[in-house]
């Protein structure tokens, strides 16, 4: 049995706030959320919902998806990203509370994405470093992956598309295509995954180190 890492928790407790505060951000700027939750944000601008309350509907579907993608090759800790995805959202509802920013100067609103796609990115990178419990998000990729054999970062881009694509129908029906979708969930679909490579080429191993899941390299 391996010894409990205070140090690996907290450094995946950090990474999935992080991560809430970028998706978050993201989607304050008014030009369009993350690719991810673009579904959620889209409905939730039509109808006046809270953005974290169907963001967590969304994950729920992603998890029991999971279930259905992997078949017998399933497992009960899937279920455990359900506790994870209602912490996660009401971290999110509070961020939107604590922070209300008011979009529409656009060189601020660029400023401001900039930032939400660092936090994503770092946030994004730190929780998956650490092998816990993954985000439904990346769980669902990763389920999709290992069902295809198709590399994750392939998946993962597929899969950004066809939530945009369901966004921009959505968005549609509601009377707005873009609703959920602009500018930012592009430049977002590309700059997150350049931070997170960016991010592990700096400081995976020395993360990873800390929380015990690698051994420092020998001296000789």
């Amino acid at each position: 049995m391996k010894k409990f890492n205070g140090a690996r928790w907290c450094i995946y407790a950090l990474g999935m706030v992080l991560l809430a505060i970028g998706i978050t951000l993201n989607s304050l700027t008014g030009l369009g959320a993350s690719a991810i939750v673009s579904v959620p944000f889209t409905v939730s601008e039509a109808t006046g919902l809270s953005f974290g309350d169907l963001t967590l509907v969304v994950y729920v579907a992603f998890v029991i998806a999971e279930f259905f993608i992997m078949g017998k090759a399933s497992s009960w800790t899937y279920l455990l990203q359900i506790p994870l995805s209602i912490v996660f959202t009401r971290i999110m509802n509070l961020i939107k509370v604590v922070l209300p920013y008011e979009n529409g100067n656009l060189p601020l609103d660029l400023v401001m994405l900039v930032i939400a796609i660092i936090l994503t990115g770092v946030g994004a990178a730190m929780t998956v470093d650490m092998a816990l419990i993954p985000n439904p998000g990346d769980g669902i990729v990763a389920s999709i992956s290992a069902r295809s054999g198709k590399e994750l970062g392939l998946c993962k881009n597929i899969f950004d598309l066809c939530c945009m694509c369901c966004s921009l129908i959505i968005g549609t029906c509601m009377g707005n295509p873009l609703m959920g979708v602009g500018l930012g969930t592009l430049i977002s679909m590309i700059g997150v995954g350049r931070v997170i490579a960016i991010f592990n080429g700096i400081a995976r191993e020395k993360l990873r180190r800390m929380a015990g899941l690698e051994e420092a390299p020998s001296r000789t």
